[in-house]
């Protein structure tokens, strides 16, 4: 057990980084947070399906290629920035137990998987990318309590009443921040980036349905997650740096998806580049037939309305040619009154 103390608030919590254990297997915290949340953002996506008119059996095949792509990715680019630790030992590369996972690794593989996979089922790319990327940020947001449990990728020393300090923090400050006082408490980091990624997930839940570009939903994911993290990247105590450099690894990739997600959106909609559907060979025998009497009956709408603005135009035009020939009767009329006058 660990406490975990909040000073500033008056708060004291007695935490244990595993959650129960069979036998000698330890089964942690972090590790059902973050299947735990990925799981949550499987179903949510499914219950949304219906209403976006989106396939469950689509959302289920993204899960199946997004989760291993997120976990290999994760733990395939921490071990490449820490590369002088793990060479030459399989057994550290493959120990994803002992911790080591980056977001960004996961967040680069999974599209990668997903572009592949859109191929590969011939749907369009950003259809998959768009729908799958609105639940990332409620799954983040999830996952990174799994930090407060292991006590792991806080901040530096702060002041501020939310200030958190614990004996394991107390430990690393000592060994890895000799310039820092281990006595302060820091900055939650994890708190911080969790409670950003949950309004990302809600301002992108309340505004998708009013996106009519492609990628706009992308767009918003990179540009919202990409300053959030940069910002945060810059208080934390045990960033990944590229070689002796002194840049944070997370904080030019934060840059460099904000970048992305403004060109993308100048870019789709300077082209008016709208947003694709999902083909209706995605949906189950059911649900297509559905989809196609929707199609069907908003095509009669629309066909009707049609129909019904040229008839309107019709009456409009004959209701300008009656009143043009009786001004021209009633001047006609006129001018024969005028001339009978005359003749007497």
């Amino acid at each position: 057990m660990t406490e975990v103390s909040f000073p500033g608030l008056g708060w004291h919590f007695n935490i244990n980084n595993v959650l129960f254990s069979f036998g000698n297997v330890e089964v942690y915290w972090y590790s059902i947070l973050v299947c735990g949340g990925m799981l949550f953002c499987a179903i949510l996506a499914m219950l949304d399906s219906k209403k976006n008119r989106f396939s469950e059996d689509t959302v289920a095949d993204i899960m199946l290629i997004t989760i291993p792509c997120a976990i290999i990715g994760a733990r395939a680019y921490y071990v490449i920035c820490e590369w002088d630790y793990y060479k030459g030992d399989i057994h550290k590369i493959l120990d994803v137990r002992s911790g080591g996972l980056a977001v960004y690794g996961g967040i680069i593989l999974t599209v990668i998987g997903l572009f592949v996979f859109s191929k590969i089922k011939k749907i369009p790319f950003d259809v998959l990318l768009d729908y799958g990327l609105a639940y990332v940020p409620l799954g983040q947001a999830i996952g990174r309590w799994g930090n407060f449990f292991n006590q792991e990728a806080f901040g530096t020393t702060t002041t501020l009443p939310w200030g958190m300090t614990s004996a394991k923090v107390q430990e690393y400050l000592q060994h890895n921040c000799p310039n820092l006082d281990s006595s302060m408490p820091v900055h939650p980091t994890f708190l911080y980036e969790s409670l950003c990624n949950l309004t990302l997930f809600f301002i992108i839940r309340y505004v998708r349905r009013k996106c009519k570009y492609r990628y706009e939903i992308t767009s918003m994911y990179l540009i919202g997650y990409g300053i959030a993290r940069f910002f945060i990247e810059g208080l934390r105590t045990d960033s990944l740096y590229i070689g002796d450099t002194g840049i944070r690894t997370s904080q030019l990739l934060s840059l460099i998806l904000v970048l992305v997600g403004l060109g993308t959106i100048v870019y789709v909609r300077y082209n008016k580049l709208e947003r694709n559907e999902l083909p209706a060979s995605c949906f189950t025998v059911k649900t297509a037939a559905q989809v196609r009497a929707i199609e069907a009956a908003e095509a009669a709408v629309e066909t009707k309305t049609s129909s019904e603005k040229a008839a309107e135009s019709k009456q409009t035009v004959k209701a300008e040619k009656k009143s043009n020939n009786s001004g021209k009767n009633n001047s006609g009329n006129k001018k024969k009154s005028s001339s009978g006058k005359k003749r007497k």
